[in-house]
């Protein structure tokens, strides 16, 4: 049983910043790995950012160098700084993470994201 909120997106204009916030709650005993997924409409949904419990980031080639996932001091709570925003990167993003003992995923809700040119 766990629970994943996500908050901070929004409408921006183009190479504006959005920070995502992620918090989860619940029965954790580990995480394994946190990160942040995309859906953009008509696409399939796909790997943003990825930070596992030793430290190592995953991102997507397309926001390489213009996005930072971190965790927070506040416990199991993960970050997405979006810097130099695209409209390609219009999207549902959703907090996902992953427990250690059976790899299980769980999700948020999502929250929008868009960029207007």
């Amino acid at each position: 049983q766990v629970q994943l909120v996500e908050s901070g997106g929004g409408l921006v204009q183009a190479g504006e910043s959005l920070r995502l916030s992620c918090t989860a709650s619940g029965r954790i005993f580990s995480i394994n790995q946190m990160g942040w997924y995309r859906q953009a409409q008509g696409k399939r949904r796909e790997l943003v950012a990825s930070l596992n419990s030793g430290g190592i980031t995953n991102y997507a080639d397309s926001v390489k160098g213009r996005f930072t996932i971190s965790r927070g001091n506040v416990k199991n709570t993960v970050f997405l700084q979006m810097s130099s925003l695209k409209p390609e990167d219009t999207a549902v993003y959703t907090c996902n993470l992953v427990e250690s003992s059976r790899l299980d995923n769980y999700w948020g809700q999502g929250t929008q994201v868009t960029v207007s040119s």
